[in-house]
């Protein structure tokens, strides 16, 4: 299975969602929790390459 720059963006969006977390209506005084850019690359680049190596088990 190769993928795609499609499905690499894809994965990117995906990971950007899964970090943004879920506000909680409670919680809204509190200030949003922002991610540092690195440790923002490194999640996403974890995730890209569980993806790969997945999927080059499966193909």
């Amino acid at each position: 299975m190769i993928l795609t720059v499609a499905d690499m963006n894809r994965l990117e969006q995906a990971a950007r969602i899964s970090m943004s977390g879920f506000q909680d209506p409670d919680a809204s005084a509190s200030p949003a929790h922002t991610w540092h850019p690195l440790l923002r690359f490194a999640a996403v680049a974890l995730v890209a390459a569980i993806v790969l190596i997945v999927a080059s088990q499966l193909g």
